[in-house]
């Protein structure tokens, strides 16, 4: 028989069997489309994280108090000690570096904000005016945060859309006077909804003067000291200069962590594409049991068609020839549901763009060619068994119809 014959008669047999056929043809398309859609989720989280890393720029420092230990917790957990925090006067002394631009200092808590009877919990953060620019945050009306010393504390602050909503609804917000757990503090603006901040949702907060900040959790250490270089090639010079100048503040020790946006980006980035591929792996595990499907179905197969295996052989075909018109149809069987588990997969895809328009489902091109690589591998591998089986009958037998 030649290839065109082999050809016809694997196609023939598909259509004569429709049932099996189509059954088939879901399992293996489900398995391709799982990859699909997997990788794509893991694929979009990752653009979404990186993409807002990239969008508050490469030229930011953040300092932490605490150094990372790649050991564990480090001797001053052991002791039963914490490292000393970091404060006010530490983000103010770093004015003195001429490559720093801005500086905004941190301080993060929650309390619950009150007005005329309405109250609700809201993420407090305490900053500085600089924090605008730096996370790349508009207002939708009124004004940010006074720029006074860093030291003084104004009773003033900025709420995000959704507190403004539930505390005052459809009426004006600035300059009317809120409860922030003990303090009161007057609504200077309404933050807009779109703005960038990673594990923060610009709605729900509202942000004080840092000075406030230490007085409402009533402590004196900062969660973090956002700095906005000049010039991104003396990165590295102005992070050594950070890192001195605190350590002579803090009598001679170096007890802070300073680390770059873009190592904290290429991180994430590592981490989401290790998750993809993982992903893209535990969904390859339905392509298996597609082509183990596939093998026992054809093995019943092999069953219900001897008389016509045996009618090819009495005609003249060769055990290599019946060996590969099964192993053709395991081909044609998943080559056509993993190109319909394709088709499916990157239409959902497209579906899910429309209804999340911020979080971009694009699965990695890697995932669309191993998915159909794996689903042809996985037909040939488990149509072999079959196939050799249906090789190895006997004609005679065959078309007596005895196994």
């Amino acid at each position: 028989m030649r290839l065109s014959d082999i050809l016809f008669l694997g196609y023939t047999t598909l259509i004569r069997y429709p049932l099996r056929t189509i059954m088939l043809l879901i399992a293996t398309s489900i398995g391709v489309m799982a990859v699909i859609l997997l990788t794509a989720v893991g694929e979009g989280a990752r653009d979404y994280i990186t993409g807002e890393f990239r969008s508050l720029g490469t030229n930011l420092l953040i300092v932490s108090p605490g150094r990372n230990e790649t050991s564990g917790g480090g001797v001053l957990d052991l002791a039963g000690l914490s490292p000393r925090p970091l404060t006010i006067e530490d983000a103010q002394s770093l004015f003195q570096i001429d490559n720093v631009r801005r500086i905004a200092p941190v301080v993060m808590g929650e309390a619950p904000a009150q007005y005329d009877g309405l109250e609700r919990s809201a993420p407090i953060i305490g900053t500085t005016p600089e924090f605008l620019s730096i996370r790349q945050w508009e207002m939708e009306s009124g004004s940010f945060l006074p720029g006074v010393s860093m030291r003084y504390s104004p009773p003033v602050c900025a709420i995000g859309k959704e507190i403004k909503s539930e505390l005052f609804g459809d009426t004006t917000a600035v300059g009317e006077w809120i409860r922030i757990g003990d303090r009161r503090c007057r609504v200077a603006g309404v933050l807009a909804e779109e703005g960038r901040a990673i594990g923060i949702d610009v709605q729900k907060i509202v942000v004080i003067p840092v000075a406030l900040g230490t007085a409402l959790f009533n402590r004196d250490s900062l969660f973090r000291i956002i700095v906005d270089v000049r010039t991104t090639s003396r990165m590295d010079q102005t992070k050594q200069s950070i890192l001195s100048i605190i350590k002579r503040r803090h009598q001679g020790k170096e007890d802070i962590t300073v680390i770059k946006q873009d190592t904290v980006l290429q991180s994430f980035d590592n981490i989401f594409n290790v998750l993809t591929m993982a992903l893209g792996s535990i969904a390859s595990i339905s392509l298996l049991v597609a082509g183990i499907l596939i093998m026992n179905v054809m093995l019943v197969a092999v069953s219900q068609r001897q008389a016509e295996i045996g009618l090819l052989k009495a005609i003249g075909a060769k055990n290599k020839q019946i060996n590969n018109l099964f192993v053709v149809e395991a081909i044609m069987l998943s080559g056509s549901g993993a190109i319909m588990g394709l088709i499916l997969g990157h239409s959902i895809t497209q579906v899910l763009k429309v209804a999340f328009p911020d979080f971009n489902f694009l699965p990695p091109m890697w995932a669309s060619y191993v998915s159909l690589i794996v689903a042809l591998i996985s037909g040939i591998i488990f149509g072999l068994l079959p196939a050799r089986r249906a090789a190895k009958l006997d004609p005679v037998e065959a078309l007596s119809g005895n196994k």
